[in-house]
C-alpha cells in the first residue's frame, strides 16, 4: 500500500462512516457498554534476570511467607472472573506455555520464581482456564543495530557521564526499595506499582532517551519509538484477544509496560479499564521491620 493509498484509508476511518465500519469493527465503535473489561497488573521480575537499564532486587519468592502472599493476590484477582489471562511471554512461542500450563495443570511441572508462573499460571489454573495467552512481541526492529544505539551516540558526543548518573540515581534508588520491600507483603509491592504516580514517574525517562540525538540522527528517538511500537503490538494482541462485551481479561507484565498499554487501552476505547488497587489484597507490614 502506497502512501496515499494509506493516507485514504485513514481519512475513512477517521470518518467514522457506516463504510469504515465495514467489513470490520473499528475500536471508536465501541462504547462502555460493549467494551471488554481489562486489568493491567504491573509487575517486577521475581525472578531477577537483569534485562532491564536499572533493575529492581527481588527476595527470594519461594519463601512459605511470600508464597501465602501470592496465593492471597491470586486469589483475590479471581474475584474479577477473568476469562483470559495473559502474560509477557513471546506470542510466537505460544506452543511452549502451552505445554508448560498443562505439565503444572498435572502435576509435572513446579512453579518458578518468574511472576509468570507465579501469578499468571497459577491464577488461570486456579480459575480453570484452558489456556494461558502469550501476548508478547520482543524481536529485532527493521533497520541497523547502530539505528538504536543511542548509548554510542551518548559516548561520541560527550553526553554518557550524565546518562551514567541518571542510571546510577535510578538503581540507588532501586536499592533503597529493594531494602523497603523486605518489610513489606508483595500485594505492597504491586500497590506501589500500579498507582498512577508510580506509573507516570516509570514513563518518564523515556522522554529524556528521546533527546539523545540532533536533528539529522536520533538514536534515542528511534529506540523509545520501538519501544512503543513493541508495546502497540502487545496492545493489538490483546485486541485480538478479546472481542466480546463480556471478556475479562488480568494482563501480568513487567511493571514497565503498564504505562503504554494502560494508555494504549484506554484511548482507544477498546476497552474498560480496572483499577488494579481495587483488587489487590490490603497491605501489611511485616513484624520486626
Amino acid at each position: 500500500m502506497n502512501i496515499l493509498a494509506a493516507a485514504s484509508l485513514a481519512a475513512i476511518l477517521l470518518s467514522g462512516t457506516a463504510s469504515a465500519r465495514q467489513p470490520f469493527g473499528i475500536l471508536a465503535d465501541r462504547n462502555a457498554e460493549n467494551r471488554p473489561t481489562m486489568l493491567i497488573l504491573g509487575t517486577p521480575h521475581f525472578e531477577n534476570p537483569g534485562q532491564d537499564i536499572v533493575n529492581l532486587k527481588i527476595e527470594d519468592v519461594l519463601t512459605p511467607r511470600r508464597q501465602a502472599e501470592i496465593e492471597a493476590i491470586v486469589e483475590r484477582l479471581a474475584r474479577l472472573r477473568p476469562t483470559y489471562v495473559a502474560i509477557e511471554w513471546q506470542a510466537v512461542n505460544q506452543d511452549k506455555l502451552d505445554r508448560r500450563y498443562a505439565d503444572y495443570r498435572a502435576g509435572r511441572y513446579t512453579l518458578s520464581r518468574d511472576e509468570r508462573d507465579q501469578i499468571g499460571l497459577r491464577l488461570a489454573a486456579r480459575l480453570g482456564l484452558d489456556r494461558v495467552h502469550a501476548v508478547d512481541w520482543n524481536d529485532m526492529p527493521p533497520g541497523e543495530e547502530e539505528d538504536y544505539d543511542f548509548y554510542a551516540y551518548a559516548e561520541q558526543h560527550g553526553l554518557a557521564s550524565g546518562f551514567d548518573a541518571a542510571k546510577q540515581a535510578k538503581q540507588a534508588k532501586f536499592a533503597r526499595q529493594s531494602e523497603q520491600m523486605r518489610c513489606t507483603n508483595v500485594a505492597e509491592w504491586l500497590r506501589a506499582l500500579n498507582t498512577p504516580e508510580a506509573r507516570r514517574e516509570r514513563n518518564r525517562p523515556y522522554y529524556d532517551i528521546a533527546l539523545i540525538g540532533d536533528a539529522q540522527r536520533n538514536p534515542g528517538a528511534t529506540w523509545v519509538g520501538n519501544w512503543h511500537a513493541r508495546n502497540l503490538k502487545i496492545f493489538a494482541n490483546l485486541v485480538r484477544l478479546a472481542e466480546k462485551p463480556e471478556d475479562r481479561i488480568v494482563v501480568i507484565y513487567g511493571a514497565g509496560h503498564a504505562p503504554l498499554l494502560s494508555r494504549f487501552a484506554g484511548e482507544s476505547g477498546a476497552f474498560e479499564i480496572v483499577d488494579p488497587l481495587a483488587h489487590l489484597p490490603e497491605s501489611e507490614r511485616r513484624s520486626g521491620c
